[in-house]
């Protein structure tokens, strides 16, 4: 059998994009609770260096025009995948622990199905929908094995709202910016989405940047390397390869990818000796794989892909 290495590109970029999602949800609490930088802060830091960054990587690739519609939709992705979406992170995670905020971004893939259909009359097949549920079986099994009892974890009701409505304008970013990821270089699209997402934050988060502690000499090394991480990994390296994915698979595939983000907080914590190993970690992995393998499936069904 042919193997499909474009294919295979967007499922290894959504994968590996989703494990340091996953991390950087330790990460970022950690930062976050300690105070050395607020909601509002935090993201416009992350924003303000993703459009630096971007930009001068844009110096060293060719240059390409953007088409005023395809512009558009740039907006609208960075304005909910980015400064909505990561806003709403930022507040929430404060309330929740993280294994519980990444046991709700895998309603990520349901979401992403119900909009598809909704927006881009997708086909919902039986076949998907037991795809999507297989994968998000994985992460119930995570949670009911008692991570979400860690400590500082709390199931505050305004905290799962607001993970909700982070994962929900995720969802929509991942379904808009398609058309526009299959046609532009990712350095172009995040370049793009970074600068309207920043813009767009200005006038809330810039009379918050006095309050970072981060910012004074208070600050030590360790909350400079987790906001380091947060923007290096997971704001210029995590969103350009899902974007790399989008390019590659349907959004309803990356998104199941969004299961992964469980297991790599939990794995993370047995490295650091916060758990250990457990027979539900690799039943885990191979639930996500079999929810994706079959919604993979599904997609490329002749049938399904004539009457789209």
């Amino acid at each position: 059998m042919k193997i499909d290495r474009e294919n295979l590109k967007g499922h290894l970029a959504a994968f590996t994009a989703n494990a340091i999602f996953g991390l950087n949800l330790n990460v970022s609490k950690s930062l976050l609770g300690s105070l050395w930088m607020t909601p509002l802060g935090f993201t416009y830091t992350r924003m303000f260096f993703g459009v630096l960054i971007f930009t001068v990587l844009s110096f060293f690739t060719a240059k390409e025009k953007i088409n005023r519609r395809d512009l558009l939709f740039m907006a609208a992705g960075g304005i909910t995948g980015m400064a909505f979406a990561q806003l709403a992170f930022s507040v929430g995670i404060r309330f929740v622990s993280p294994v519980t905020w990444s046991f709700i971004a895998t309603l990520s893939p349901i979401m992403v199905l119900l909009l598809s259909a909704l927006f881009l009359k997708d086909v919902i097949s039986p076949k998907k929908i037991l795809g999507v549920l297989i994968g998000i079986s994985g992460a119930v099994i995570l949670v009911l094995q008692g991570r979400s009892g860690e400590e500082g974890a709390s199931n505050s009701i305004l905290g799962i709202c607001i993970a909700l409505f982070s994962v929900a304008s995720y969802a929509f970013y991942l379904i808009i910016i398609r058309k526009s990821s299959i046609k532009y270089a990712p350095i172009t699209m995040m370049k793009w989405m970074f600068l309207f997402a920043f813009m767009f934050l200005s006038p809330f988060c810039i009379p918050e940047l006095p309050k970072q502690r981060l910012f004074t000499s208070e600050v030590t090394v360790l909350p400079v390397l987790q906001l380091g991480y947060s923007i290096v990994f997971s704001s210029v390296i995590a969103f350009s390869l899902m974007s790399v994915a989008i390019k590659r698979i349907k959004a309803t595939t990356a998104s199941m990818y969004m299961n992964v983000q469980p297991l790599a907080a939990s794995t993370a914590a047995i490295i650091i000796g916060q758990d250990v190993f457990s027979w539900d970690k690799p039943l885990v992995l191979l639930l996500i794989f079999v929810g994706v393998f079959i919604v993979t499936r599904s997609d490329s069904n002749p049938k399904q892909l004539k009457a789209k």
